[in-house]
């Protein structure tokens, strides 16, 4: 059960969409009461269709993304260094802190409420309390073009609607390449997003990534319908000679020896990485800094 407060996305979507559905069925009233009975079904058909639009995106905002959510960060073992692009107000921040049990979880944002109702700092350590995860959740300021962490410095990298919100093709490109950067040998990297996917898997593929896939989210992750679905992309960061990180499939992150040795692990994350710029100071929730 969710405890803390989640707005809503695009909330000027949703409201043009209840907007329009009350208009239309203005015109149904105006349609009978002009004796225009074909225009007043026309009418009525088109405010059903908006209706049904509406719900389905109010579904997504408020419940679909966060079981989908959870499915797929169910891999995660509970020791990773997470980071979460474009975090807002902590969706999926606070659901892969609520499976860490000595990892942490860092969300950078740059706090803008234009494409989430409310989202502020301040709104993220409150939902971090009240998802009783403020011990392992760190929040920085800044822009995923320009990531202020070492190179290979996280097991898990994350974003949930963001990286599409960056205005420009060269923009979006080098957040993925930010993304892929700090993100260790045989990490793993989730993106959802309903626009950019093939652009954001181009960029990964030309990095050398070969471990990486596109697929659709399904109905619970449509803004209006299946013309506003979402895909994730999926990819593995190739670890040095093909060993992957400890979140790959059973058979490749641990094998036990045939008589009963140490398992294999991923690879190590390397000591040395560089800063991309001045780090902006880590602010851990719990500490209410």
């Amino acid at each position: 059960m969710r405890r803390g407060s989640y707005g809503f996305d695009a909330p000027w979507a949703l409201a043009g969409l209840f907007f329009g559905a009350v208009a239309q069925l203005a015109l149904v009233a105006v349609s009978f009461a002009f004796d225009v009975p074909a225009a007043g079904i026309a009418f009525l058909l088109g405010a059903l269709y908006t209706l049904a639009s509406a719900g389905s995106y109010l579904y997504t905002t408020r419940r679909g993304k966060f079981v989908v959510w959870g499915e797929e960060l169910g891999r995660i073992e509970g020791d990773e260094q997470v980071l979460d692009l474009g975090c807002g107000r902590g969706m999926v921040l606070l659901l892969a802190a609520q499976r860490l049990r000595g990892g942490r979880a860092t969300g950078i944002d740059l706090w803008s409420g234009k494409d989430q109702s409310g989202n502020a700092e301040s709104v993220t350590k409150a939902n971090a309390k009240a998802e009783g995860v403020s011990d392992r959740v760190d929040l920085v300021t800044g822009d995923m073009r320009e990531l202020p962490f070492e190179d290979g410095q996280f097991d898990v990298i994350v974003s949930s609607l963001a990286i599409h919100n960056i205005p420009t093709a060269e923009g979006r490109d080098q957040a993925v390449k930010e993304a892929h950067r700090v993100l260790r040998p045989g990490g793993l990297m989730l993106i959802a997003d309903f626009r950019h996917t093939p652009c954001y898997e181009d960029v990964l593929r030309e990095l050398g990534v070969v471990d990486v896939r596109r697929r659709d989210l399904g109905w619970r992750f449509w803004y209006g319908g299946p013309w506003f679905k979402s895909e994730m992309l999926e990819a593995r960061k190739p670890g040095p000679n093909g060993v992957e990180s400890r979140l790959a499939d059973s058979e490749v992150r641990s094998a036990e020896s045939p008589d009963g040795g140490e398992r294999l692990s991923g690879a190590a994350v390397p000591e040395v990485g560089r800063v991309h710029q001045e780090a902006a100071p880590l602010k851990d929730v719990g500490d209410g800094a």
